[in-house]
């Protein structure tokens, strides 16, 4: 028992040090094209004279779910778009059952008025959600390029003369740009969440892009040419990342996307620890459904050797958190037991060097993003080890998700509530209205904290150092984020 259980342990140790190891590959390739790239968009900008009146139709499509603190400003961001209105629509995409409906309509009526084209979409049912609501607007839309933007996003007015001029080949399916941060400040839960997500655009999309791999649309601030939506099969809900799956397929039928490294799109960060766990439980969830649906096609598919590679640790990636949970769970079985095995000490020497070289992998990705996208980026870092803690205690959330995705256990998609906040602002007075319940799974946090301090305090004792900075992240990430949580919880009940 003891040898399979730590035949795991090693399989787990791997797994990690692999995602790690291709941090290091993404920074790599993002440095190696940046200073390229870059040039190569300001020529294709330059490069496109084309007259307003022969400029692509655009419609712009904005699904909205109750989202009343933060509707009107997007409304009026898209109004200021500059763009020739003749080419330009608005389809306001509303499945609202509150009172965003009548505040999106009051806006629509406001600016159709003054000359905007700008449609108020109700559907009678929300069927298939945020995929549902686009795949219907598609039907009424009069654009051969579909502008996409959530309620939370601020876009600048030169967004499409930026980002238009990039589909340079008939075969660009997609142009996505990078996310921005309205409320990095508000507090250490935003600022460890725009570390990560900083990541995420500053070296992972444009590594992806550059290298000529696979990439994803992001749901959000990007423009896709329409018929790669229809040849790519159209919006599909059945899984909880429709733009991830979309994305894929439109890339297997032979589209390319291309990333806007340079043009940025601000939007609100989840503020309170409920709104964050959710929003990380359906990406990781959906990530592993689109796993299972295209990695048999990706596998198939005439591409190569790498570009496989790094899409399925690109689809894979939410299976860090079992993996983590698995680290945390089995460390103290093992040493308890391990007088049964005749394991070298060269071995655990081995499994720590993969698991710190593991852990320096996103460490170096982080600093790779904030060095080319932030000025001030030695202050951002200090933001690192709240982030270490953050992702580190969600792995008990996330890993439920994963499990879920890939017994195929169904769930609805559940939006992440926004209240309109910005850097220094507190959330409205009614933004308890779209607060989300406290998930249960907090205890199970809550008890793995005391179980990984029961294990740090066995590999202490026995002298055990190399695995011991590890149970401490373990230990103190899972308290961190439950006692955030019950805090949460608290100040709802006595507000």
């Amino acid at each position: 028992m003891i040898e399979l259980l730590f035949g795991l342990y090693c399989l787990a140790v791997i797994g990690l040090f692999v995602f790690g190891l291709n941090c290091y590959v993404l920074a790599w390739a993002h440095s190696r094209g940046r200073t390229r790239n870059l040039e190569r968009l300001a020529r294709l900008r330059a490069g496109f004279a084309v007259a307003d009146v022969d400029l692509p139709m655009v419609t712009v499509q904005l699904p909205i779910y109750n989202e009343r603190f933060v509707v009107e400003r997007l409304l009026r961001a898209v109004a200021a778009f500059d763009y020739p209105a003749e080419r330009l629509e608005v389809q306001v995409l509303d499945d609202s059952t509150d009172d965003t409906s009548a505040i999106a309509a009051r806006v629509v009526d406001e600016l159709a008025a003054d000359g905007l084209d700008i449609r108020h979409v109700r559907r009678p049912h929300r069927s298939d959600y945020k995929a549902g609501a686009l795949r219907d607007g598609l039907k009424l839309a009069r654009g051969e390029m579909i502008a996409i933007f959530d309620a939370d996003f601020v876009p600048q007015p030169d967004f499409l003369r930026a980002t238009v001029p990039l589909f340079s080949s008939e075969r660009i399916g997609l142009v996505q740009a990078r996310w921005g941060h309205l409320n990095r400040d508000h507090s250490l839960l935003t600022r460890a969440q725009a570390l990560a997500i900083d990541g995420h655009f500053g070296v992972e999309q444009s590594a992806r892009c550059w290298a000529g791999w696979m990439l994803n649309f992001n749901g959000t601030a990007g423009v896709w040419r329409r018929s790669a939506i229809e040849e790519a099969g159209g919006w599909q809900a059945d899984t909880l990342t429709e733009d991830l799956d979309l994305s894929y397929r439109a890339q297997l039928a032979g589209w390319r996307i291309e990333y806007a490294f340079d043009v940025e799109v601000p939007a609100e960060i989840p503020a309170d620890i409920a709104a964050f766990k959710s929003q990380q439980r359906r990406w990781a969830k959906g990530s592993i459904q689109t796993a299972r649906k295209l990695l048999p096609r990706v596998l198939r598919a005439p591409l190569p050797l790498m570009t496989r590679v790094q899409a399925v640790l690109h689809l894979t990636h939410y299976l860090i958190h079992p993996l983590m949970l698995t680290v945390a769970t089995l460390a103290a079985p093992i040493l308890i037991w391990q007088q049964g095995m005749d394991i070298a000490p060269p071995v655990f020497w081995t499994l720590a060097a993969l698991l710190t070289l593991g852990a320096a992998g996103p460490s170096t990705l982080y600093l790779a993003s904030q060095r080319t996208l932030r000025r001030r980026w030695k202050r951002r870092m200090l933001m690192l080890p709240v982030l270490m803690l953050l992702g580190t205690g969600i792995a008990v959330s996330n890993a439920r998700a994963v499990i879920e995705a890939l017994l195929g256990v169904p769930s609805g998609f559940v939006r992440t509530p926004k209240a309109s906040l910005t850097d220094g602002e507190r959330p409205p007075t009614e933004a308890h209205l779209y607060h989300q319940a406290t998930d249960p799974i907090v205890l199970l946090e809550g008890a793995l904290a005391l179980y990984s301090a029961w294990g740090l305090s066995i590999y202490l004792g026995r002298g055990r150092y190399l695995i011991g900075p590890f149970l401490a992240l373990y230990t103190l990430s899972f308290a961190w984020v439950a006692l955030l949580s019950l805090r949460q919880r608290i100040r709802r009940g006595l507000a």
